[in-house]
């Protein structure tokens, strides 16, 4: 009956939420360069979209600069537009073939702002996660219906209802540690 019901698989489908989740934290700028804040960022080049890592090799020599430096010529000024449509807020300074990003001080307004996107992000985080258990759920209605008896739909039920609170606890921490990183001056 319950055979079609597998808490390991909504687990990772739920912990698959979180991850996502740390990957779109990883490009919120706190005021720290990051090499990951270039990680979504995809350039034209060659007819195809391309990740940067891919068309250059991305350093943080310094705590507030991240540079990029273009394997490629006549990249630059792709990878240059690239970074100024990004939305990061960073303006490229190119020199040759070294294309340098200073990271700005934050400020307040702005850092309440990143903490808002980081909100966001964490509330599509939990409705992945519920979406997860409403499928759980649902498997679990059309076990009953197919003969499973009540204390097993109960313990089933109980069963997905703890991995998704786990689940959310996790979001929540993830989403505070993030906002307190953000706020930090």
């Amino acid at each position: 009956m319950a055979e079609d019901l597998d808490i390991d698989d909504l687990e990772r489908r739920m912990e698959g939420a979180m991850a996502a989740l740390r990957q779109e934290f990883l490009s919120l700028r706190t005021g720290r360069a990051a090499a990951s804040m270039l990680e979504p960022i995809m350039v034209d080049a060659y007819g195809a979209l391309t990740p940067i890592n891919q068309v250059g090799t991305v350093n943080v020599p310094e705590p507030r600069m991240i540079t990029v430096n273009v394997w490629d010529r006549a990249l630059v000024n792709k990878v240059e537009k690239a970074l100024r449509e990004s939305g990061l807020g960073i303006n490229p300074v190119v020199d040759g073939t070294i294309i340098r990003l200073p990271i700005p001080e934050l400020n307040e307004e702005r850092r309440r702002e990143l903490t808002k996107v980081a909100g966001h992000y964490a509330e599509n985080a939990r409705v992945a996660v519920r979406n997860v258990r409403r499928d759980g759920m649902d498997k679990i209605k059309k076990a009953k219906s197919d003969g499973m008896s009540e204390d097993d739909q109960k313990f089933w039920e109980a069963a997905v209802q703890d991995a998704t609170d786990k689940a959310i606890k996790k979001i929540d921490a993830a989403l505070e540690s993030k906002q307190e990183e953000i706020m930090q001056v």
